[in-house]
């Protein structure tokens, strides 16, 4: 029976000992850092990947993610003609490792929700309010790198990086955007108008060149006729058309008269 009672003490005890091993070792993953908190207040260090040794029952070790983390955030602003401008936002960002401890001492766990998308609402709000509805789609890099700018502006301090930001979609009202057909349209028809209308003038100035070289080349033609027709010339013309009869006249009482005779 002491045999027993000694092997069921044993057992607890190395239970315990196994328990206490596990919680003094804390492995962080890659890409991780450790922030260490000591009977609930934040220490000012962070632990690297790997193994950690901490006191059980008194500190534990909390994980931040400090790869890049994709953010997707869909919001509203208004253009610089007050258009309502629904955007799909991507928003690339990370931790600084050295300062996990910061942010989740001061912001904690939930920083994304307290901190990353209200600073995204309003720098969007802030740089859309600089475009027209239509600048805003034309001028999409600008506004990303506007948006990157300003976003590591205010998160930076609180060891937050933004790498990259990708505007995903713009969506407009429909009467916006109805108005916006009814403008290509009625470009369209400008285009297509004053196209018409240089073809016509164009084809008119072909045919009043065309007009004025036929002109050109039979005024030359005559001028050059004309200065070839020399007095001797047109008596000559005139001799090698008569028959050698001279023309025979009638007299006052009827009477022909033969100038040949």
């Amino acid at each position: 029976m002491k045999n027993v009672k000694k092997i069921v003490i044993s057992s607890i005890v190395g239970v315990f000992i196994l328990i206490l091993l596990l919680s003094s070792i804390k492995t962080v993953k890659p890409g991780h850092t450790g922030v260490i908190v000591t009977m609930g207040k934040v220490e000012d260090n962070v632990l690297q990947e790997g193994f950690h040794l901490k006191v059980p029952f008194i500190q534990k070790i909390v994980e931040i993610d400090n790869r890049i983390v994709k953010l997707e955030v869909e919001t509203e602003a208004f253009s610089k003609d007050l258009q309502t401008v629904q955007t799909n936002l991507a928003i690339n960002y990370r931790i600084d490792k050295n300062q996990s401890y910061n942010i989740y001492k001061n912001i904690g766990s939930e920083y994304e929700n307290i901190l990353v998308i209200p600073a995204v609402n309003e720098v969007l709000k802030a740089i859309t309010s600089q475009y027209t509805a239509e600048e805003s789609v034309v001028n999409r890099v600008l506004i990303s790198e506007g948006l990157v700018e300003g976003l590591n502006e205010k998160l930076n301090e609180f060891g937050l990086f933004v790498t990259d930001v990708n505007i995903i979609n713009y969506e407009f009202s429909d009467a916006y955007i109805n108005a916006i057909e009814e403008k290509q349209v009625a470009q369209q028809k400008l285009l297509t108008a004053e196209t018409e209308k240089q073809t016509a003038i164009t084809k008119a100035e072909a045919e009043a060149e065309t007009l004025k070289i036929k002109a050109e080349a039979e005024a030359e033609a005559n001028d050059i006729l004309s200065k070839s027709l020399s007095s001797n010339v047109i008596e000559y013309k005139k001799i090698e058309k008569w028959n050698g009869e001279l023309p025979t006249v009638t007299g006052g009482n009827g009477t022909i008269i033969d100038l040949a005779n």
